[in-house]
C-alpha cells in the first residue's frame, strides 16, 4: 500500500471512534452551518412574508414539476393541514398552479407559474453560491464525504426520495 493511502486509510479509521466531544462539535457545525445556509433565502422570503415551508414546496414542486401534493406530503414530511396551507398561499399570489390529474380527478398535480419559477430560482440562486463557494474551499474528496454523510444520516424512506431526484437528473 501506498505511504499516503496508508496514511488516508489510518485517518479515516480514526473517524470510526470519535468521541463524544468530536460528534458534539459535528452537531454543532451543522446547526450553524444551517443557518448560513438558510440565511440569505430567509430574507428574501421575508420580503413576501413567507417562511421555509413555502420555500421547501416551491423547491421540490420545482424539482418535480407535476409533482402530486401526496408525493410532496411524503418529501417534506408535513401534515396535509399545514402542506395546504402553504399551497394555498402560493397558488392565490399566482407562484403555483394546481391541476385537476388527468387519470386520477382526485389528484392534484402541481407546478410553478412563471413568477414562482423566479421566485425558486433568487432563493436557489443564493444557496448555490454559498454551496459553491464551501465546495471549492472544501475541496473534491470533502465534497464526497460531505454528500455521503449526508446521505448516510438520512431515514431509508428519505433516501429513497433522494435517489429518485437525483437520478432523475434535472
Amino acid at each position: 500500500m501506498p505511504e499516503g493511502a496508508h496514511a488516508h486509510v489510518q485517518s479515516g479509521e480514526s473517524l470510526l471512534f470519535l468521541t463524544d466531544e468530536q460528534l458534539r462539535k459535528g452537531i454543532e457545525a451543522m446547526f450553524f452551518a444551517y443557518r448560513g445556509f438558510t440565511a440569505d433565502p430567509d430574507r428574501i422570503l421575508e420580503e413576501y412574508g413567507y417562511g421555509r415551508a413555502h420555500h421547501r414546496a416551491l423547491h421540490f414542486i420545482h424539482r418535480s414539476p407535476g409533482t402530486t401534493v401526496n408525493n410532496l406530503l411524503a418529501i417534506l414530511g408535513v401534515t396535509k393541514q399545514s402542506l395546504n396551507r402553504v399551497l394555498r398561499t402560493l397558488i392565490v399570489d399566482g407562484l403555483v398552479e394546481s391541476r385537476v390529474g388527468k387519470r386520477d380527478k382526485r389528484e392534484r398535480h402541481l407546478f410553478l407559474t412563471e413568477a414562482g419559477d423566479a421566485l425558486e430560482r433568487k432563493l436557489s440562486d443564493a444557496q448555490r453560491a454559498r454551496m459553491r463557494a464551501a465546495y471549492r474551499a472544501a475541496g473534491p474528496e470533502a465534497v464526497a464525504g460531505f454528500r455521503q454523510v449526508l446521505e448516510a444520516m438520512m431515514e431509508p424512506e428519505l433516501r429513497r426520495h433522494f435517489k429518485r431526484l437525483k437520478d432523475s437528473g434535472s
